[in-house]
């Protein structure tokens, strides 16, 4: 088994109209974490910011490189000042949380009192995978009555006209049938199904932007 860092990564992420004023709230962030980390004797934080991207998904520089250190046991910890700097989905959330359990890291919510670390913060992360859980099924059934319905008028599928119809309603199917992203991935990267763009990596976010794609499309 590797050795795992007990560092932590702290996140902070302002948008574009918050960039615009100055970077608006990524002092405060900042500040939080630190008084976080000095309560509980954290041995170092390192922080990552994405300034000018929003919450929409996590296909973000900043979190990309986090979540890289994480699995690979450079830090032991992923800390943020509030919930909607690392996601406004629900969906994604759900997804991280299932990444940093299947990994071996943890992560801390300081507004909602998330930690993974605690019995406390792994009921109230349990919660919210119950409410992702509730989204998932309620985004499988729109989506799935969206793509019918295009599909009876004869309209092309999925994402920017690029992904085939069968291959969006797949990742429909099995989302719906309650296979996590990650696993929808796996399953199209093991079967050797091409991406959009013609690469061989499928990723969770990948999933998700095309489950939002179809819903959005209708």
């Amino acid at each position: 088994m590797r050795n795992r860092s007990t560092d932590a990564i702290g996140y902070l992420r302002v948008s574009t109209e918050e960039q615009a004023q100055s970077g608006l709230g990524l002092a405060d962030q900042r500040a939080a974490i630190e008084r976080e980390a000095a309560r509980r004797d954290w041995p170092a934080v390192t922080f990552l910011t994405d300034e000018g991207h929003s919450a929409k998904n996590l296909e973000r520089p900043a979190i990309a490189e986090a979540i890289g250190r994480l699995r690979a046991g450079q830090a032991a910890l992923l800390v943020v000042s509030k919930l909607d700097r690392l996601s406004r989905s629900l969906l994604d959330f759900a997804t991280l949380m299932d990444q940093a359990h299947r990994e071996g890291w943890e992560l801390v919510v300081l507004d909602l009192a998330l930690d993974t670390t605690t019995p406390s913060g792994r009921l109230m992360a349990n919660v919210m995978a119950s409410f992702a859980e509730y989204e998932r099924h309620l985004i499988g059934q729109r989506t799935s009555a969206a793509l019918q319905q295009r599909k009876a008028h004869g309209a092309r599928l999925g994402r920017p006209q690029r992904m085939p119809d069968d291959l969006v309603e797949r990742i429909v199917r099995e989302y719906q049938a309650g296979r996590r992203l990650t696993a929808i991935a796996r399953g199209l990267q093991a079967d050797g199904v091409p991406t959009v763009r013609g690469g061989r990596a499928w990723h969770p976010s990948t999933i998700a932007g095309v489950l939002r794609a179809a819903l959005c499309s209708a």
